[in-house]
């Protein structure tokens, strides 16, 4: 007849599940920070900074506008020689429009990218959030019920006859037993 199993301790267990509830607990509201700060960058990318662009586009181009008027202004008028100032805006002026519409360029393409460059990893937090939501807290309750059976077991005595049960048995009452 087999012996009956020795099951020393269950803190192990019970220390390991504790150790997942507390990673399950901290990975969660991570994993849901990171998506929310993605779809900000997103929104970010979308709105604001093409609102800003497009809006220093316009800005600069009425700056360039002005400056080339007072270089005509300057160039037409035969009472003055235009000014080295008035050349030098214009430049100024038509530098930072190219390059307002330099940086619009760049972040229509980053539009254009953003979703292919991120939609993998965003589905690999999906997936990792699937398995903490699902996958991690069954685990937990099925850690649960075995440190419950585990601990059961081991409240059951061993049956009368077998040798191990003969030796707890006289053990504890400081008897000596002759076979």
């Amino acid at each position: 007849m087999p012996q009956k199993a020795h099951v020393a301790s269950v803190d192990a267990l019970e220390a390991f599940r504790a150790n997942l509830i507390l990673y399950v607990s901290k990975a969660r509201p991570t994993l849901e920070e990171v998506s929310a700060d993605v779809l900000r960058a997103k929104m970010w990318l979308q709105n604001d900074q093409r609102i800003h662009w497009e809006a220093q586009v316009r800005r600069r181009g009425k700056e360039l506008e002005e400056a080339q008027q007072a270089l005509f202004s300057a160039r037409i008028s035969n009472l003055r020689e235009e000014s080295s100032a008035e050349q030098a805006a214009y430049h100024r002026a038509r530098r930072a429009l190219d390059d307002a519409q330099n940086k619009l360029r760049i972040l229509k393409n980053w539009n254009r990218e953003f979703d292919g460059r991120v939609d993998p990893l965003v589905k690999q937090m999906e997936k990792l959030h699937t398995i903490l939501a699902n996958d991690l807290t069954q685990a937990v309750a099925y850690l649960g019920e075995a440190i419950k059976t585990l601990e059961a077991y081991a409240a059951i005595p061993a049956p009368a006859g077998t040798p191990a049960a003969a030796e707890v048995s006289t053990a504890g009452s400081g008897e000596d037993v002759k076979s």
